[in-house]
Parts: C-alpha cells; sequence; structure tokens
C-alpha cells in the first residue's frame, strides 16, 4: 500500500518513528519489504540523485514497484532523498514518488526558504509531501561532502520562522548526527535540547533524523577481522538516544550508513571463508536474509512493529 509521508506522520508523531532506508539494488528491496511485511510495519524506501545516476531512475522505481507486487502486505512511501530542483521536478512531472527532499540547507536562509517553497507548491498540486533541511551535517553520504568546520546546528526561532513560510510538510534538522561511518567519533551525542525547544514552538511538526545509523561495533570488528580497514571511532547513533528523540518529534529516521556496513561484512566474510567462489547470487541470498534480520530489529527499536494495521484499516 502506497502512501504519503505525511500520511505516515499523522498517524506517528510521538509515538514512534519510521525508518527511511536508501537503497540501490534488488536484494537491498526484498530484505527490507519481506522484513517489513513479516514485521508489519510501516517504512520509507528512498533514492538519492546518486542512486538514480548509479541504476537510472526507471530502474530504481520499476524494482520498487515489484517489490510491492511480490510484497502486497507491506505499507510504505517513496521518497527521493537530497533532491535538487532538476531531479525534483524531474520526479514530480514523472510521477512515483510520493515524497521528496529539497536540500538547499547550504543556502542563505532566505534562499532556503525562496527554494523550498518553490518545491512545495509543484509538488502540493501533485499531492506529494515536501522535506525540507535546515541546519548543515558532516559528513559524506553518496557523493555529498561537508567537513565538520562548515556544519552547524538548527536554529529553533528559524525552524519556526521557516516552517510557516514555506509550508513544508517535514523538517530535517541538525542536531549532532553527521553522515557517514563516523558520526559521533568525537564523543558528542543528539543534542536533545534542540529537539525540546523546536517541540515547544511546533508542537506536532514531524522532525527528520539524518545520519541515524547505528555502526555497530560487532559490524566493524568483523569488517576489520574479514581484512577491511574501517577506524575504530567509528560510531553511530546509540538506541537509548534514538527512544528518546522519538517522543520529541522525530518521525523519520534515515538509515544508509548501516546497510552499506551490513554488505561490506557479508561479502568479506564470504570470499574469505570461500575463495574458491564467484557467484555474486549465493552471497546475496545471504546479504537478503541479513538485511532482513537488521530491519526487523530497527522496526522494533523505532516502535512501529504491528503499526500498518493502522493505515491498512483506513
Amino acid at each position: 500500500m502506497l502512501v504519503t509521508t505525511k500520511q505516515l506522520f499523522q498517524k506517528c508523531y510521538g509515538r514512534y518513528a519510521i525508518p527511511a532506508v536508501n537503497v540501490f539494488f534488488m536484494e537491498e528491496l526484498h530484505g527490507l519489504f519481506a522484513a517489513a511485511q513479516e514485521a508489519n510495519a510501516p517504512f520509507i524506501v528512498q533514492t538519492t540523485p546518486f542512486a538514480r545516476d548509479y541504476a537510472h531512475a526507471d530502474m530504481l522505481l520499476s524494482m520498487i514497484e515489484s517489490a510491492a507486487r511480490i510484497y502486497p502486505k507491506t505499507v510504505f512511501a517513496i521518497h527521493m532523498d537530497h533532491g535538487y530542483e532538476s531531479h525534483i521536478f524531474d520526479a514530480i512531472e514523472k510521477g512515483g514518488y510520493t515524497s521528496v527532499m529539497i536540500d538547499a540547507s547550504h543556502d542563505s536562509f532566505e534562499q532556503n526558504v525562496q527554494r523550498t517553497k518553490s518545491v512545495v507548491e509543484k509538488a502540493h498540486e501533485k499531492g506529494i509531501s515536501v522535506e525540507a533541511e535546515l541546519g548543515v551535517l558532516a559528513g559524506v553520504e553518496d557523493d555529498l561532502t561537508v567537513d565538520a568546520a562548515h556544519s552547524f546546528y538548527t536554529n529553533p526561532q528559524e525552524v519556526e520562522d521557516f516552517v510557516k513560510a514555506t509550508e513544508c510538510d517535514s523538517l530535517a534538522i541538525a542536531v549532532g548526527t553527521s553522515h557517514g561511518a563516523y558520526k559521533f567519533s568525537g564523543g558528542q551525542g543528539l543534542q536533545l535540547h534542540i529537539l525540546e525547544e523546536i517541540q515547544a514552538r511546533l508542537p506536532g511538526f514531524p522532525l527528520v533524523l539524518h545520519g541515524g545509523s547505528n555502526v555497530s561495533n560487532e559490524v566493524v570488528a568483523r569488517i576489520n577481522a574479514a581484512s577491511g580497514k574501517i577506524k575504530k571511532d567509528a560510531k553511530g547513533v546509540q538506541e537509548a538516544e534514538i527512544k528518546k528523540a522519538i517522543p520529541l518529534g522525530i518521525c523519520k529516521i534515515n538509515i544508509a550508513t548501516d546497510m552499506r556496513l551490513l554488505w561490506t561484512m557479508v561479502n568479506r566474510e564470504f570470499f574469505r571463508d570461500k575463495p574458491d567462489e564467484f557467484a555474486p547470487t549465493t552471497p546475496g541470498k545471504t546479504f537478503m536474509e541479513e538485511y532482513k534480520k537488521f530491519m526487523i530489529g530497527k522496526f522494533e527499536l523505532f516502535g512501529c512493529t504491528g503499526k500498518a494495521v493502522e493505515f491498512q484499516n483506513q
């Protein structure tokens, strides 16, 4: 069942969060949709411009549509993450997406408002939800790179002004996370006081946590035991912080790095243990199983297990 992110957030706000998972290839989609159907959990499947360039937008959307037919009891939104106007307007016109993100966070506040408003106007005409971003996250994801010196936390007063000016449906905010595997290598955690102030100013407005991967110590250790070289200070968002952030308005949590680490672990271990193998399908099956198990755990952590029924009965 295809829904918009706005529909998801109206139900989940303050109660549970929806995982938003970046996808590139078939094995990921099988693992994601299989896990969601088993857990009866709503989710967001999202593509980036980088993924669209890699696989082609038509290929990605066709695979998502096929997965929806194979796993017919799923409830999900299709989201374009970190888009620019050229990607977003193309997606709006060609269809397939129920949600888009305009990332103008590197611009001035005024430019961000102007660019976001233009996307909101076009998207809302088609019933498509819009996510915007205020504040800048450090780190590396796909072809996006921002060093720590140019990142900054989101200002709660600006959030209130921005949402009123743009009429966006949700907002990604900078509260301490970063993209990539080294989110908290400096020791800081989520700045929950920023979430508290935003919620006080805009009660009920859905917030988005980018850079929401956990970066499991076990997965990193297994990668390195199989000749990987992930640095030991790789660290993500801890489970206790996720549980505190959800009641404060975090409705959508982006996951990308965890999936890349999982893929790396499975393939490094497989070819280390079976150096005579060369068929991609054998480790692919293992990856789908590990992916499914991982996502079932995320649904539990985010509190959305069993919540798909809230949308199926509408």
